[in-house]
């Protein structure tokens, strides 16, 4: 059942970013961003009271750079693309912390697979290179927010400092926003697919991901996160009609053996006080 509860939140993270991209030709990824980040703060909020100290503040600014660079990337380059490219975030940053020889050639063949995506073609033209880039400025993003995300958990701020984390990445990334889709972050229309933005890449992720963590070994819990690019690429061909080529859902498929390959090599997930923490963690979703 945890297992589930974990593909749900993988599958309902990336339709949900597939939805995000729908927004990009009424209001542009900036006012994406701060639209999903605004919505999903004020949902936080509500439910649990936030918690403003130093790790929340710059847990919010990795979260508004990693969500920011992400949907720009998304404007340029397709969906299960982005979300393989940024992997190596995360992956990268697990293979530097374990510092066993054999974590760094899954993250080689991880960049392999995105290697491959890089030069290979996508429907007849060659891939955007400035989507590229901000889909692996956004890899660095992820990376970091898992630092700031375990820092925020180990001094017991929890959900609280998640609330205010998002409710400081929300406040930095509204002014972009607004300056560059102005009134029209405001019409019934966009609010509404906002608002399932922010459900469906936050809301019921956060949810599912805290359920299954109680019981759910880390291992195992990283083994199904790595099957995001697999989901990003489902929801971009179910709802954006981006159909990659074989050799791209190849490379695809190569990132995502990395991450299992990676993921199985971890520890158990811990007991008592600690597993309540790296819940805490996990809560807030990247991208």
């Amino acid at each position: 059942m945890a297992v589930l509860l974990v593909l749900g939140s993988v599958v309902s993270l990336q339709f949900g970013a597939a939805f995000a991209s729908q927004l990009f030709g009424q209001i542009g990824a900036p006012g994406a961003t701060a639209l999903r980040l605004g919505i999903a703060a004020l949902m936080l909020a509500v439910v649990v009271r936030p918690k403003f100290r130093q790790e929340t503040l710059v847990l919010g600014m990795t979260m508004a750079g990693m969500n920011g660079t992400f949907y720009l990337a998304l404007e340029r380059i397709p969906l299960g693309v982005a979300v393989t490219i940024e992997f190596l975030g995360p992956l990268g940053l697990a293979a530097v912390l374990s510092r066993r020889g054999r974590d760094f050639v899954w993250v080689g063949l991880a960049l392999l697979g995105v290697v491959v995506l890089g030069v290979r073609e996508y429907t007849g033209a060659h891939l955007d290179l400035i989507g590229v880039l901000l889909a692996l400025l956004a890899a660095a993003f992820w990376a970091c927010y898992v630092l700031a995300g375990r820092k925020l958990a180990t001094e017991g701020l929890g959900t609280g400092g998640l609330a205010g984390a998002s409710l400081v990445a929300a406040a930095l990334t509204l002014p972009y926003g607004l300056s560059t889709a102005g009134v029209t972050l405001f019409e019934p229309k966009v609010l509404l697919l906002g608002t399932l933005v922010a459900l469906l890449a936050s809301a019921i992720p956060y949810t599912l991901e805290i359920r299954a963590l109680k019981t759910l070994p880390a291992n195992t819990f990283g083994v199904v996160l790595a099957l995001e690019p697999a989901a990003a690429a489902l929801a971009g061909a179910v709802l954006l009609g981006q159909h990659l080529g074989v050799v791209s859902l190849c490379a695809i498929a190569v990132v995502v053996t990395a991450g299992v390959g990676a993921a199985l090599r971890t520890a158990p997930a811990p007991r008592g006080k600690r597993a309540r923490q790296d819940a805490d963690l996990v809560l807030p979703v990247p991208q």
